[in-house]
């Protein structure tokens, strides 16, 4: 397991739910577009379960029934038969989303994880139906190498090393922000909100 693995392992729970509510930001754009091209989900939805996921890790005590937004975020998938790239990755958002929801339901140690390869796996294949490459080795390099990858390696690493320091309210909304990546998904796409 790679030295970036271990840290997040050992994270404590609700540092591991800041590191996943801020990748879930990210990947938010590409629900939107999702829905904008297929008619299908509703992003209002999804950012309101992912508000107050948020607001848990803001307010203490904070009493956020996280079965009910689980049964919520179960209708806003993506239908079954729909197997385009965008459907693929508006998916990736729900399931990272409800990773992070069984976390917060007291489920789930090996959801931080989870996310960080969801949102890594979009990437590739993001990349891969870019680049059309069909080698093996070299699509393997292409992605090692390529820009958008090296972004959210970089990312990644960025929002583990914010929560690994202070995670006081200033630091949460810091943390927001760099998941929200001015609209931006780890794709490179916006949906113009």
């Amino acid at each position: 397991m790679s030295g970036f693995h271990q840290r997040l392992l050992t994270l404590s729970p609700r540092r591991q739910q800041a590191f996943m509510a801020a990748l879930v930001e990210r990947l938010l754009p590409n629900y939107a577009l999702y829905a904008d091209t297929a008619g299908h989900g509703d992003p209002h939805a999804l950012r309101v379960i992912l508000d107050l996921v948020w607001e848990q890790l803001a307010v203490k005590g904070a009493r956020i029934d996280f079965e009910r937004q689980a049964e919520k975020l179960a209708g806003l998938e993506p239908p079954g038969d729909d197997d385009s790239f965008g459907a693929r990755r508006a998916l990736e958002a729900v399931v990272a989303l409800s990773a992070l929801l069984d976390t917060l339901r007291g489920e789930a140690p090996e959801a931080v994880l989870e996310v960080s390869r969801a949102s890594k796996g979009g990437v590739r294949a993001f990349i891969e139906l870019t680049e059309g490459e069909e080698d093996g080795r070299r699509l393997a390099a292409l992605v090692r190498e390529h820009p958008l990858m090296a972004d959210e390696e970089g990312f990644q690493d960025a929002v583990l090393e914010a929560v690994e320091g202070r995670l006081d309210g200033d630091d949460l909304k810091a943390l927001r922000r760099l998941g929200r990546n001015e609209g931006i998904s780890n794709l490179g796409l916006s949906a113009g909100e």
